[in-house]
């Protein structure tokens, strides 16, 4: 059965934090849009280019060869105007004056919190979650986080090499702002000793300097932290340690690295998959809903609704990463003294 396109000119742009997998995200907006009638436009530096009418109109061949590119070719930036009853109002006028009847957000929570202003001024707007840090609460995966954390993890293993080498104590920082997805999988990942989370930190750092001294009295040569980004500090932290241990102690801040690169093959066909259904959305004419994935299937959620869901870190993968670890690893050997 044909099916009736409600909305015959739509937008695109990318909000926040850049992450890689937004451009197979645009990508598919625009050919899928395009597949269906519409007319597509390409919205530059997210909703600070929609207020100063940064707009191109996009065809097919424009999103040619960008699939497996890291970063988003329509750029980003933040903008403090969406917060204001004027800047919605700007941002309304200018989808008017471009007849923008469908709005497609790839970002994170702070970009659905726009978004939901402009669907209540009449604008029909679906958003995709687009942030490496996985911390939108209706959603199980987030554009950007499965490349990052492969990212961060082949980075860790580099690092690693080198602390053994010297026998040190590395304190690796990753991203994630307040959340601690990042930190958990490459604490598991890479088999870190000590993994600090803002979800769970009690800022006891003696545990940590205690773990350090008990491993090395057991033989253990290097130490491995992953600390999160919410946490930080990581560089005062290590002289801090390194005073109290004896041990030579680094910190490595990963930084920005884990947003950049070539996203793997699950950001490139699950960002694909977010922007066609995002488009097929619009298309039936629905408005202020957000593009997720959980429990296995893709689905859409309210914005509001997705707004007010809370995530809590996953206590059995903590669990998991003591567990596994040299610290928390009971065994005959640790009982005779003997490294595990």
């Amino acid at each position: 059965m044909a099916e009736t396109t409600k909305i015959k000119t739509i937008g695109v742009l990318t909000s926040g934090g850049d992450a890689p997998g937004m451009n197979a995200a645009i990508r598919a907006v625009v050919r899928h849009g395009l597949s269906k009638g519409m007319k597509v436009y390409g919205i530059y530096r997210g909703y600070t280019g929609l207020m100063e009418e940064d707009i191109k109109e996009m065809r097919a061949g424009d999103v040619s060869d960008t699939i497996e590119k890291g970063g988003t070719i329509l750029k980003t930036a933040r903008c403090k105007e969406m917060r204001t009853p004027e800047g919605i109002a700007r941002a309304v006028e200018v989808c008017h004056k471009y007849g923008i009847e469908g709005l497609v957000v790839i970002g994170g929570d702070g970009s659905y919190r726009g978004a939901e202003k402009l669907a209540n001024e009449g604008i029909n707007v679906i958003g995709v979650p687009g942030t490496i840090d996985l911390d939108i609460a209706c959603t199980e995966y987030t554009i950007g986080f499965d490349t990052a954390v492969n990212t961060a993890m082949e980075a860790i293993d580099k690092v690693r090499d080198t602390s053994s080498s010297h026998e040190r104590c590395s304190i690796i920082e990753v991203m994630g702002r307040a959340a601690g997805y990042i930190a958990l999988w490459c604490g598991i990942a890479n088999g870190a000793e000590d993994i600090i989370l803002p979800e769970k930190y009690d800022y006891d750092e003696q545990k940590l300097i205690d773990n350090i001294i008990d491993n090395k009295r057991r033989g253990k040569t290097h130490h491995i932290i992953i600390n999160a980004e919410g946490v930080g500090h990581s560089a005062s932290m290590a002289r801090r340690i390194e005073a109290a241990t004896g041990i030579e102690t680094r910190a490595t801040i990963l930084g920005y690295m884990q947003r950049g690169g070539s996203p793997t093959c699950k950001d490139r066909v699950y960002a694909s998959t977010m922007g066609c259904i995002a488009v097929d959305l619009l298309a039936q004419g629905k408005t202020k809903r957000v593009v997720s994935y959980s429990n296995g299937a893709f689905r859409d959620y309210d914005i509001n609704e997705g707004l007010a869901m809370t995530k809590n870190i996953d206590e059995y993968q903590i669990e998991i990463a003591r567990s596994l670890s040299h610290n928390y690893y009971k065994s005959e050997a640790l009982a005779d003294g003997r490294e595990a």
